[in-house]
């Protein structure tokens, strides 16, 4: 078989672990994972967990052995600036549908991503990200996606917003509008995999930008009992009403949570209280995931997921563009494919590169870093094909 051949059979196989189709040159529909335990009321026919040999994943809605392997940060505005939006015009006729089928679409599958991590993007740094895809939009994809809820804007980086007063009946009618909005509306979409909460809430830490508004719990009440068991009750309230508030409209879809800073404080508090209202440990960790991932998966038994991760530089002035290491991800992906909790892992992008975030897998004239390119593609490839001889 030649090389042309052997890639436009991969991309089949690669097209049927996206959508969940049963090809069978990749898998059986029913592999014999033992299904786990989930927060998911009506798992059937969607995206959920199982274990098999000891290992975790997710499972299709065909029920086939899933590893997610998602792009982050994909955001139609990159093709807006005075010196780019002729192509978003001309090529695209301004319209984020074709936008989205015309090129996410046929590069991520080019390049072995199965999984949309989390479209928003950085807008300004510091600031709040962009919006979310639309259903419509998310349908046009046609692969699975993950899905931010914006219950809190506890954000590390985000220096704005105060903290939300989880006892209050006001954060509970927050939840329930934005369940309402959200999820209602996504209840159906098998290409779901989950939700996504706040991303790296600073729930005993902060950070320079945001050392106005502290932390969302004073991280020196810890050093007493009476202060652990008030987190432990404050942080317990917080997932279990935002599973709740879920649950009233969605019932099929697996809950990601808060995606923690693998990197930043975390008390044993909160990762107690979330674990029953969630199905996997979610962690950003731009230092070292593959140690950080294994030492969770061991602490807590539940499965893992990296959220958002890459070797960048992180230090660019305006005007200055930095690189994805692809070398850096094709040796992390390997690793943590081989942590027997690890169900996937989503770089930290961006599809096409801004002036705020200062680096992308394509450059502003939809041009692709080649050499790093190659080197991811390379990876996911090797994990697909382990996939695929597994099962």
């Amino acid at each position: 078989m030649n090389e042309a051949i052997q890639r436009r059979s991969f991309l089949t196989r690669l097209a049927a672990l996206g959508t969940g189709m049963s090809v069978a040159s990749l898998a059986r529909p029913t592999v014999g994972a033992d299904f786990a335990s989930t927060t998911q009321p009506e798992p059937f026919g969607y995206f959920t967990l199982g274990q098999r040999n000891g290992r975790w994943w997710l499972i299709t809605p065909s029920q086939v052995p899933f590893f997610s392997i998602g792009l982050n940060h994909i955001d139609p505005a990159s093709l807006r600036y005075p010196e780019n939006i002729h192509i978003w015009r001309e090529k695209y006729g301004g319209s984020t549908i074709r936008w989205i089928r015309e090129s996410v679409v046929p590069n991520l599958r080019e390049w072995g991503f199965n999984t949309v991590g989390w479209v928003q993007e950085v807008t300004v740094r510091q600031w709040q990200h962009s919006r979310a895809f639309t259903v419509d939009e998310y349908r046009a994809l046609d692969m699975p996606y993950c899905h931010l809820l914006p219950f809190t804007e506890s954000h590390q980086w985000e220096k704005h917003t105060v903290h939300y007063d989880f006892r209050s009946d006001d954060w509970k009618e927050w939840c329930d509008y934005v369940a309402r909005s959200h999820c209602a509306e996504l209840a159906e979409e098998r290409n779901l995999i989950g939700y996504f909460y706040s991303d790296c809430p600073c729930w005993i830490h902060d950070r320079p930008a945001n050392d106005w508004r502290g932390p969302i719990f004073d991280p020196g009440r810890l050093e007493s009992e009476a202060g652990r068991r008030e987190l432990a009750e404050l942080a317990g309230l917080y997932y279990r009403t935002t599973h709740d508030a879920i649950r009233r409209y969605d019932r099929h879809h697996l809950i990601l949570g808060d995606r923690y800073e693998a990197n930043a404080p975390i008390a044993t508090e909160v990762i107690e209280a979330a674990a029953p209202y969630v199905d996997v440990l979610s962690f950003q960790d731009f230092r070292n995931p593959v140690t950080h991932l294994r030492e969770w998966h061991e602490k807590t038994g539940k499965p893992v997921l990296l959220a958002d991760a890459a070797r960048i530089k992180w230090q660019t002035l305006p005007g200055e563009f930095t690189r994805n290491e692809g070398a850096w991800y094709a040796k992390t992906l390997l690793e943590l494919f081989e942590n027997p909790g690890c169900v996937g892992f989503h770089l930290c992008g961006a599809y096409q590169r801004n002036r705020a975030r200062r680096y992308g897998l394509l450059d502003e004239q939809e041009q692709p870093d080649q050499e790093n390119v190659a080197l991811i593609r390379a990876a996911n490839e090797q994990i697909h094909k382990e996939m695929v001889r597994r099962f």
